[in-house]
């Protein structure tokens, strides 16, 4: 959470309690917790507005079809470097292996 450990949490709460006083707290606490709820659906509302506004002018389906097809693309070259890097390793390991075969069953 916002990359605060326990510790830091507890040090917090006793610095808000030496400051408001236990009474002053849980309304501080009750405030902020509604501040960020109105926060939270108002960044719903201006992102479903966003969206709206991509469907109705037609960016959303292409904004998908680009992605899809960057997605295949980007399948085609992993398949491509997997095929193209597997071949060598595996030679060169059969090769480490022949090589290491004799010596291995000297010792």
């Amino acid at each position: 959470m916002f990359g605060i450990g326990g510790g830091e949490i507890i040090f917090i709460i006793f610095i808000a309690l030496m400051l408001f006083g236990s009474e002053k707290v849980p309304d501080i606490a009750r405030t902020l917790g509604k501040i960020m709820a109105q926060l939270k659906n108002a960044t719903n509302e201006i992102k479903s507005e966003i969206q709206k506004g991509a469907e109705a002018n037609g960016l959303d389906t292409s904004i998908k079809e680009l992605t899809s097809t960057f997605t295949s693309e980007v399948d085609k070259v992993k398949e491509g470097l997997d095929t193209n890097l597997t071949n060598p390793v595996q030679k060169a390991t059969q090769d480490i292996e022949d090589i290491t075969g004799p010596i291995k069953r000297q010792l």
